[in-house]
């Protein structure tokens, strides 16, 4: 069975940082791309990065980009984001999901992805 769990959510101040981790088990991460999206309340779910799987090519979205680093640790199975000089309005709940798709993973929309985390909230405020 294919699970992913999300850690390292939690209340942080504006301008700190944390790093989210998302581990695997029943599937080895390295044959699939892996993707963060968040959802803020009233908001739609965003698309935030994604690491590929041919490649480990990366993709961000403009309003993290030069802030969030996703990496892959394929040796413990577990996907990180990293998120530095946190904002308020990065507050959210965080999923990270996985699909086999083989292409760069900026071609995945959300629905392309086939297994799901529970989601780590994430709260940014003075």
């Amino acid at each position: 069975q294919l699970q992913l769990v999300e850690s390292g959510g939690g209340l942080v101040q504006p301008g700190g940082s944390l790093r989210l981790s998302c581990a695997a088990s029943g599937f080895a991460l390295d044959y699939f791309a892996v993707g963060w999206f968040r959802q803020a309340p009233g908001k739609e779910r965003e698309r935030i990065s994604c690491i590929s799987r041919r490649d480990s090519s990366t993709y961000y979205s403009d309003s993290v980009k030069g802030r969030f680093t996703i990496s892959k640790d394929n040796a413990n199975n577990t996907v990180y984001l990293q998120m530095n000089s946190l904002k308020p309005e990065d507050t959210a709940v965080y999923y990270c999901a996985a699909t086999q798709g083989s292409y760069y993973c900026s071609a995945y929309a959300s629905g392309d992805y086939t297994a799901w985390g529970q989601g780590t909230r994430v709260t940014v405020s003075s």
